[in-house]
């Protein structure tokens, strides 16, 4: 049974871990609030950007672009965006395990984040590249990524390109989500309406706006291609950075509130065995007393 000393350092130490995760918390709260609103702003321009493509290709007729050409799928490269660092839950191991779901043998890795890296090196598959990105992503991080995709595509080296990522619901809710980037998906008859990606395919959606390129859809698409993949990476890595400090923010306050309820439940357990101490003392003095007379 422990002593009072051994549970009254067991609160101390308790207590010095409940701080570390408060201050965690408060700094991944802040750091939340800037990543969802960077996140959400992106938005709007990846749709707009999705329906003027669509009408591009629609628009160009039987143009045909080397990012466009679809191939049978001998190699594939996976862009992985996971995080630098942990505490943030399940969100890694979630994403891992989406990313480990390729063919080891046939998949090249991309990573962006020390812990995908961490997780290709650990699972001895193979790494073509890794980068790193900031806490507030730019985009000539994500124009890096894209370009180096897109050169594995291009020389052939490999026949497709997924990109995995957490993707942000709220503050509560963040999903790994597997989006094919290369090559990409020619018009298909979808329904119209907001500009997006089938998730499955990588297919654009057909917008019902009507546009007029000059000097001419084919020269506007070769040149629209590329910074869309860019942007594309870009809008992943927003996501996936508003994932990460919500995730940390959430397991950071689930932690100090652990925190606090373990001290209550230690605290009553020290009052409990000094209470018995005591008893057990005025029990020994009243019967010492009885004995002498």
């Amino acid at each position: 049974m422990p002593s009072t000393r051994d549970i009254r350092r067991r609160i101390k130490s308790v207590k010095n871990t409940a701080q570390i995760t408060k201050a965690m918390q408060m700094v991944a709260s802040s750091k939340m609030r800037k990543a969802q609103l960077a996140a959400l702003a992106g938005r709007p321009y990846a749709s707009l950007m999705n329906d003027v493509l669509a009408a591009v290709t629609e628009g160009a007729g039987d143009f045909n672009h080397p990012l466009m050409e679809k191939r049978a799928v001998k190699k594939r490269a996976v862009i992985l965006i996971s995080t630098d660092k942990g505490l943030c839950g399940a969100l890694n191991a979630n994403l891992l395990r989406e990313a480990a779901k390729f063919d080891k043998d046939t998949t090249v890795y991309i990573c962006a984040g020390k812990k995908g890296g961490q997780f290709i090196h650990r699972t001895k598959r193979n790494l073509a590249a890794e980068f790193t990105y900031k806490d507030a992503p730019l985009f000539s991080e994500a124009r890096a990524i894209s370009k180096f995709a897109q050169d594995l595509f291009l020389k052939g080296e490999v026949d497709s390109v997924a990109v995995v990522y957490t993707n942000f619901i709220n503050t509560l809710s963040q999903r790994p989500e597997v989006r094919q980037l290369l090559p990409i998906g020619k018009i298909s008859a979808l329904e119209a309406g907001v500009g997006g990606e089938n998730v499955e395919t990588g297919e654009l959606k057909k917008s019902e706006l009507e546009y007029l390129f000059e000097p001419g859809a084919e020269i506007v698409l070769g040149n629209l291609l590329p910074h869309y993949l860019n942007f594309q990476v870009y809008q992943f890595l927003l996501e996936a950075k508003a994932s990460e400090h919500s995730a940390r923010m959430v397991a950071m306050k689930n932690a100090t509130d652990n925190a606090k309820q373990l001290i209550k439940d230690l605290t009553l357990e020290y009052n409990k065995l000094r209470q018995a101490n005591i008893t057990k003392e005025l029990l020994e003095i009243t019967t010492a007393q009885m004995a002498m007379g």
